[in-house]
């Protein structure tokens, strides 16, 4: 079984910071991308940051320059560093584990963690 556990949302003001963290457990043997998404209310969910096991990064133009997404291979961590947070980050924020091969799981399949609530006051 693998199973995404993520922690760090929370309520915040405009302008600050918080860091969220999403820990893959299980017999795994790799996992190819890692990333953050979103849902905000009425919305639909949207890329928030990836990163790639070699460390390659995309991320959303909305949060360029602001969040920074950076990844623990040893220990199949992905965080999410976001700073000069605004009102309209407000969302859920799921973890993704993209193309994961383990012991027990059915290869090359994606995992979502449970989702984290960020809140952003004005």
């Amino acid at each position: 079984q693998v199973q995404l556990v993520e922690s760090g949302g929370g309520l915040v003001q405009a302008g600050g910071s918080l860091r969220l963290s999403c820990a893959a457990s299980g017999s795994i043997f790799s996992i190819n991308a890692m990333g953050w998404y979103r849902q905000a209310p009425g919305k639909q969910r949207e890329l928030v940051a990836t990163i790639t096991s070699g460390g390659s990064r995309n991320y959303a133009d909305s949060v360029k320059g602001r969040f920074t997404i950076s990844r623990d291979n040893a220990k199949n961590t992905v965080y999410l560093q976001m700073n000069s947070l605004k009102p309209e980050d407000t969302a859920v924020y799921y973890c993704n584990a993209g193309r994961l091969y383990g012991l027990g799981v059915p290869p090359g399949r994606d995992y979502w963690g449970q989702g984290t609530q960020v809140t952003v006051s004005s």
